[in-house]
């Protein structure tokens, strides 16, 4: 018994000897731990926020008709240019009956009072010339006289102001029937004219649809929306957390989702002093103009996106900002620099902007330095380094 415990203790230390011999000869085959090292490089850095939205004209036109009626016909499609005072549409009028009821009434009642102007003219005429003749003799005195001629001119004013009165009555009649009369000559109420020169954006409107005129209770029925589609803006919306950092006047660059690898250049203009809730964020409009867009056309209402540059510094000395690191106490940036064989020294270093790739370096390192990547790497050899 006692043999057997004794070969079992011998048979143990053997064991535990052997693994521990396998475990030191495993780690001697791991590769040592390298450092890998990068060199400044020269870039521009951009700091920016993104706003979402469309592309729309800097000023959209709507046509509407000043007299209520039926579409007869309309002379444009959507996409033509047209020039001011170009033929839109042509409306038909469907007279109201109380209107053209009151209006045949204004008709009769300063005919009827035409007449009566001209019965009392006739009178006072009669004795105007009466008057006169005793007045040429000597008969009267000068202000008799000058009595019966004022009477005499106000009854010839009556009789004028009576036929002008019948004339804008029977032209508000044809107004109210045909919608134009021949006393507006060529400014006909029922062709419905372009009142600037650009593109045809819409065409809401089709032949048969009736339309109504702009008044104090009702805006009105649009034919058609005009814009000059040279002068186009982007119209975006941005988030309460990045309006602090905006202001009028920064550069945007929009991309345009329907035209690919093109890019625009823009003016922020307007940024909106009230936000408005949207699925739970504040949203605030901004409004940029956009600049030069050469010979590519850009539709109306296309979805956008602009970056609006905060900060930019081209072409400075710039490192990736994984490299960097901070000291524990101070907090302060520093990298460190090869000087030999998997040796490196610290260098303290004064950064700029970042955009969370490339950061840039104003002081400390030159172009020609080579920085520690700092995490490890396991298995690379030495000559891996840049």
């Amino acid at each position: 018994m006692k043999r057997t415990t004794t070969i079992i203790i011998l048979i143990s230390i053997v064991l535990v000897f052997g693994v521990s011999l396998f475990y030191l000869w495993q780690k001697n085959q791991e590769d040592p731990i390298t450092y890998t090292s990068e060199s400044p490089t020269e870039e521009t850095i951009m700091v920016k926020t993104v706003a979402t939205g469309s592309i729309v004209p800097k000023e959209e036109i709507l046509i509407k008709p000043n007299i209520s009626g039926v579409i007869e016909e309309i002379f444009i499609e959507a996409g033509e240019y047209v020039e001011s005072g170009d033929l839109i549409a042509q409306i038909r009028v469907i007279p109201n009956v109380s209107n053209l009821t009151s209006a045949k009434n204004s008709i009769a009642s300063n005919q009827t009072a035409l007449q009566t102007a001209e019965i009392n003219f006739k009178t006072q005429k009669a004795i105007y010339d009466r008057q006169k003749a005793l007045f040429d003799k000597g008969v009267i005195s000068a202000n008799d006289f000058d009595q019966v001629n004022n009477t005499y001119l106000q009854a010839k004013q009556q009789v004028e102001q009576s036929r002008i009165n019948l004339t804008q009555s029977r032209q508000n009649y044809d107004i109210i029937k045909t919608g134009t009369t021949s006393g507006l000559g060529t400014i006909a109420q029922t062709q419905v004219r372009a009142t600037v020169s650009g593109m045809v954006l819409d065409v809401p409107v089709e032949v048969g649809n009736q339309v109504i005129e702009a008044n104090n209770f009702n805006e009105g029925t649009s034919i058609a929306s005009l814009a000059d589609v040279t002068k186009m803006i982007f119209e975006g919306k941005v988030d309460e957390s990045e309006v602090g950092k905006i202001k009028e006047g920064l550069p945007l660059e929009i991309t345009v989702g329907a035209i690919e690898d093109k890019k625009f250049d823009a003016t922020l203009d307007y940024i909106a002093p009230k936000g408005v809730a949207e699925n739970g964020a504040i949203q605030f409009e901004i409004k940029g103009s956009l600049k030069k867009m050469d010979s590519t056309f850009i539709r109306a209402g296309l979805s956008a996106n602009a970056s609006i540059i905060l900060e930019k510094a081209e072409k400075v000395l710039a490192i990736k900002e994984a490299l960097v690191q901070y000291d524990e106490k101070t907090k302060e940036p520093f990298v460190e620099v090869v000087v030999g064989d998997q040796e490196f020294k610290r260098k303290d270093v004064e950064l700029g902007i970042s955009d969370g790739i490339f950061v840039e370096v104003k002081n400390g390192i030159t172009k020609d330095d080579k920085i520690k990547v700092w995490n490890q790497v396991q298995g690379v050899p030495k000559y891996a380094q840049q």
